[in-house]
């Protein structure tokens, strides 16, 4: 049977972490979200007040919604304040021993009957969960980036998961308007499972000079109906976040078509990650991107 969440807990504030944030405010729920300080804090409720104000802006939601919002969202460095949270979402870095850290100090001070959830993209729900003294407890949450807009939540069932955690979680992933897709702990769950590998075969497409970074993407745009093409996308997603994931998956499965291309290697060796450095498979330090003339 789901348990009923009234108070749920966010651990990040960032990329995913304020998203999410947003997201669980806008359906109703009193949010707490917890960072590492107060300036990485502020920095994040700030990109959620910019959304709301933007949403008001273009008529999408009135003041008095996106003031009740942000008045059901509470920000704090101090883990003590996520006890009386019903569920609890991970979303900081994608780095085990960081999460393994920081569910220790969740567990100590979260009360009995709190659901655990990690918003990982690739590592196993597993490990998160044994660390814990309430494994029966934790389930995955992915979220997709820009949670505020993308529909697919990834609910996933590791082997200590319990049905009751499990219903809960993925009631309330559907609470938020969410299309809540049930999956194994597997190393990419689906989606990434599928787009990771797409995303490496592009990058060694480029190597190998089957096209350009543009005559790449502009060719799966136009042939396979893509909103983006694979590269760009691999912009957006961040490539140190793609170099993670894949290096995960090649764990796990042992197959090439999960390990880095040297291409990738190189790229995340100069620092080039992306829209987020500013620089990835294309420059985007003008108005316009351009293909990275690195490359």
């Amino acid at each position: 049977m789901a348990q009923q969440i009234k108070k749920v807990g966010v651990v990040g504030a960032g990329l995913m972490g304020h998203g999410i944030t947003q997201v669980t405010a806008q359906s109703g729920y009193e949010v707490v979200v917890r960072e590492v300080d107060e300036a990485t804090l502020q920095q994040g409720l700030g990109k959620i007040e910019k959304q709301l104000a933007r949403a008001v802006e273009k008529g999408k939601s009135t003041q008095e919604d996106a003031d009740g919002v942000r008045a059901r969202i509470h920000g704090t460095i101090d883990y003590g304040e996520l006890a009386g949270c019903d569920l609890v979402i991970e979303a900081i870095t994608e780095d085990l021993e960081l999460k393994l850290a920081m569910w220790k100090e969740v567990d100590a001070r979260a009360k009995d009957g709190a659901v655990f959830a990690t918003n990982t993209s690739s590592l196993p729900v597993v490990d998160q969960a044994a660390v814990t003294k309430r494994p029966e407890s934790f389930v995955g949450l992915h979220y997709f980036n820009p949670a505020q807009v993308m529909k697919l939540v990834e609910v996933v069932r590791c082997v200590t998961s319990s049905e009751d955690a499990f219903q809960t979680a993925l009631q309330f992933a559907q609470s938020q308007g969410k299309l809540a897709i049930p999956t194994r702990d597997r190393a990419g769950f689906i989606v990434n499972r599928l787009l990771v590998p797409y995303m490496l075969d592009a990058i060694r497409a480029l190597e190998e000079g089957v096209g350009s970074a543009q005559e790449i993407d502009e060719a799966m745009k136009a042939g396979a109906a893509h909103p983006m093409g694979p590269l760009t996308l691999a912009d957006f997603v961040g490539l140190d976040t793609l170099g993670s994931i894949c290096d995960v998956m090649f764990d796990e499965f042992r197959e090439r078509r999960f390990a880095r291309p040297p291409g990738l290697r190189k790229m995340l060796a100069a620092g080039w990650y992306g829209r987020k450095s500013g620089i990835g498979f294309y420059d985007y330090s003008g108005e316009t991107p351009l293909e990275n003339p690195g490359i």
